[in-house]
């Protein structure tokens, strides 16, 4: 009972909680750091659309008033929307302070995660995961985003890693760290902005029930950690591969030179994309998200179709 007095949890994804129904865990960091207003407020609200659309119950969650939301309202979204990167990125570290000094904390992959699985919801929706930083052999950057995965029951539903990454050491270490990757109808793990990246995965799935019972296995073997779903970007959205790297090799010489680091390097990243872009990036980034939602409700409710789930 103690939990639940850190937890704001929506009337209507209570309800889903109460009848058993599928649920999409969805992050706030996507709509305060990785996109401008207004098109965050809109993208968010289209991607719970999109989720109700196919059948199951949207839980956007983020910490607003010292409590662990899940499930925002529309004015709660809108609230983050215009904070906008005024929020505090808040991974697993950061869920106390955040909780502590009252501030809006909107959740990583990681703390998404955490959350959802306090929530019991299995599945979530998201952009890209975070990974291994280019140069991480250096500056040891590695998003928290890897170690949760490994420890934290939670199906990731994503398009691969954002590409401003090292997405070869980021599958290496999620292999170390006994983490599923398995391409959704494709046997190469895409790289965001791209459908391709020339890694490839040695599991593939092609359709949500194949998803659940690859999930239902796993956890009712009581092998700890999440799975990442690795979705690709849907091909007619997807950005020219030698364009997006000629623009990430830029940003990440101009990000060095003004001493960007830490939380704020895929922002920054981000940001500098879609301008040197003219906004295709962000187009893009908005159709993988809603391809994102869309799979993750067929895989929720696929896993509910188990009498265990």
């Amino acid at each position: 009972m103690y939990m639940q007095s850190y937890l704001n949890i929506s009337s209507e994804v209570q309800h889903a909680l109460d009848q058993n129904q599928p649920i999409v865990a969805l992050e706030s960091t996507i709509i305060s750091h990785g996109m401008p207003y207004p098109q965050n407020f809109e993208t968010a609200c289209m991607v719970e659309k999109a989720v109700r659309d196919q059948g199951a119950t949207p839980a956007t969650i983020a910490i607003i008033d010292s409590k662990i939301c899940i499930g925002l309202s529309n004015e709660q979204i809108e609230r983050v929307a215009k904070e906008g990167i005024s929020c505090v990125k808040c991974s697993r570290r950061d869920i106390p302070e955040i909780m502590l000094n009252g501030k809006i904390g909107t959740t990583t992959v990681a703390a998404t995660m955490i959350i959802a699985a306090l929530a019991k919801i299995p599945v979530f929706a998201t952009g890209g995961i975070g990974g291994v930083h280019r140069g991480a052999e250096k500056t040891m950057d590695i998003s928290a985003d890897l170690q949760e995965l490994s420890m934290t029951n939670v199906a990731v539903v994503c398009a691969g890693a954002k590409s401003i990454l090292d997405l070869s050491m980021t599958l290496e270490y999620l292999e170390t760290n006994g983490v599923p990757v398995l391409g959704y109808k494709t046997s190469e793990f895409p790289a965001f902005f791209n459908s391709k990246s020339g890694l490839n995965l040695t599991q593939t799935v092609n359709s949500p029930d194949e998803v659940a019972n690859f999930l239902r296995i796993k956890w009712g073997l009581k092998l700890k950690g999440g799975v990442v779903i690795a979705n690709p970007i849907p091909s007619k959205y997807e950005a020219d591969y030698g364009l997006i790297e000629d623009h990430i090799k830029n940003g990440l010489s101009e990000m060095k030179e003004r001493g960007i680091m830490g939380k704020d390097i895929t922002p920054f990243m981000l940001d500098y994309i879609e301008k040197q872009t003219k906004g295709l990036s962000l187009k893009a980034n908005i159709q993988l998200v809603l391809n994102n939602a869309r799979l993750a409700a067929d895989i929720a409710i696929a896993y509910k179709k188990s009498p265990q789930a």
